[in-house]
């Protein structure tokens, strides 16, 4: 037996190797160390000899036996606070309990970024993705149009959807407008004249009845247009290098240039520049006013978020200026369901999406995507939101706010999805990507109505049609 014991099964005084708690590095930690024990016990030894005159000694100096433990227990007892150092096997020089500590977690690796989204990991979470909602979403786009010579420049803003249900498309040195109902495309606006190297750099609709579309050009002009018409109502200002980036407040236009600079035009009047924020240090990409009007969110190259007070003039600060990114912030979407509630996503180096409490400036919330945040898109029904990415997997991901849990991944761009925007019902919402082409996705569909509507939210229409409007131009 005890040959067996030996030979075929593990020794009575070793255990298996799974049977530690810990892991297989041991890397000591002073966290769980307590130093006098550890000092004391270093020091003593079994033969050291004790004085004469303490009462417990021997006429030869040395302890007896019976009074050894009482007299080790009372010295430890006295010394350092416990009963007996000698049967404390928990006080160790060395400890080995606690982990190892977690690698930070600003460290970029395209490697972790490539593995980790694989497609088998995306399917261990289908069965929990799909009690988070009572709705089928679908995992195909309704529909894809062409977009040749869409510029494939993350600091760009590019697309944008009228609540007339007019989409606005910047393609290189031209804007299209699709109608969504009809299917009809018209050509707005080009810089052809102003030669090769100028480009249409931003596009925003006017947020109440959609007749006006303001245009930023890489010439650093901000136009105003009237579709209607097809007629160019003005052009402002105020830029000394391109217009990537506006956004409407009512009457207030507001435009952020890669001159760093911030300027809010009062489109009513003559003199239009009503002030010209200054914080950011290098290009404004994003630009979003909350949708009371309140607080404008403006992002930049520079990694910073700065929150603008609606009466700042140009002598003004932000209300705050956050630096929790670690890459460009360019996606900016404003919550419809809770006031001053801001989601923001910033690029490569960061890949995470924050939010923030916009009235104290707390940061409320951040997860690592795992690849570049693009763009960002709120569900108007649910408290959901949508994110495009870039590198490895391009896709889009809806996620469950405030959980954070992934609802849905949808695939089919072949690179980095750089702008989004939503239809008028709410409904659908479209992407636009460095392969030059935009996808139609039913993804906001309100629970219990049918996904099935007219326009662009119809996946089923006639094969004469869909030819018919494939291509943007």
């Amino acid at each position: 037996q005890q040959q067996q014991s030996k030979m075929g099964g593990i020794p009575e005084n070793r255990k298996p190797l799974g049977a530690t708690n810990g892991g297989d590095r041991f890397i000591p930690n002073r966290a769980a160390m307590d130093m006098e024990i550890s000092a004391h016990l270093l020091r003593s030894s079994s033969g050291s000899d004790v004085s004469s005159t303490d009462p417990t000694t021997e006429v030869d100096g040395t302890i007896s036996d019976a009074n050894k433990d009482e007299y080790k227990s009372a010295l430890s007892a006295n010394l350092l606070g416990v009963d007996d150092v000698s049967k404390g096997a928990s006080h160790r020089i060395l400890s080995f309990k606690e982990k190892a500590p977690e690698p930070k977690g600003d460290t970029v690796n395209n490697l972790n970024i490539l593995y980790s989204a694989s497609a088998a990991a995306g399917t261990t979470k289908t069965a929990k993705a799909s009690k988070l909602v009572s709705r089928h979403i679908p995992s195909a786009p309704s529909r894809i149009l062409d977009a040749p010579d869409l510029m494939d420049d993350y600091y760009l803003n590019l697309l944008s959807w009228s609540d007339t249900n007019i989409l606005a498309v910047a393609l290189s040195q031209t804007v299209y407008l699709w109608n969504a109902s009809s299917g009809d495309i018209q050509e707005l606006c080009s810089l052809e004249e102003a030669g090769n190297d100028a480009h249409i750099s931003s596009v925003s609709w006017v947020q109440e009845g959609g007749a006006h579309l303001a245009v930023g050009t890489s010439t650093g002009a901000t136009q105003l247009w009237d579709v209607q018409a097809g007629k160019k109502l003005r052009s402002m200002d105020g830029h000394s290098e391109r217009v990537g980036a506006l956004s409407w407040n009512r009457h207030i236009l507001s435009s952020g240039g890669r001159d760093t600079n911030i300027v809010n035009h009062d489109v009513r009047i003559a003199n239009h520049n009503i002030a010209t924020l200054r914080s950011h240090t290098q290009e404004v990409c994003g630009l979003s006013w909350s949708r009371d009007g309140d607080t404008l969110a403006s992002g930049g190259n520079d990694n910073k978020l700065c929150l603008w007070d609606v009466a700042a003039s140009s002598s003004a600060s932000p209300r705050f200026e956050l630096t929790d990114h670690q890459a460009a912030v360019k996606a900016l979407a404003w919550s419809p369901h809770e006031r001053n509630l801001l989601a923001t996503g910033a690029g490569t180096a960061d890949r995470t999406i924050k939010f923030w409490n916009t009235q104290t400036g707390s940061l409320l919330n951040s997860i690592d995507t795992g690849s570049q945040v693009c763009a960002l898109q709120w569900n108007p029904h649910e408290k959901e939101i949508l994110s495009s990415h870039g590198f490895a997997r391009n896709q889009l991901c809806l996620w469950k706010y405030p959980s954070m849990a992934k609802v849905k991944e949808l695939d089919g761009h072949a690179a980095r999805v750089l702008h989004m925007a939503c239809s008028p019902d709410g409904s659908t919402v479209v992407s636009a990507a460095a392969d030059e082409t935009l996808r139609f996705w039913n993804v906001f569909a309100p629970p219990g109505k049918s996904t099935r509507k007219r326009g662009a939210s119809d996946g089923h229409v006639s094969s004469a049609k869909l030819s018919r409007t494939m291509h943007i131009r």
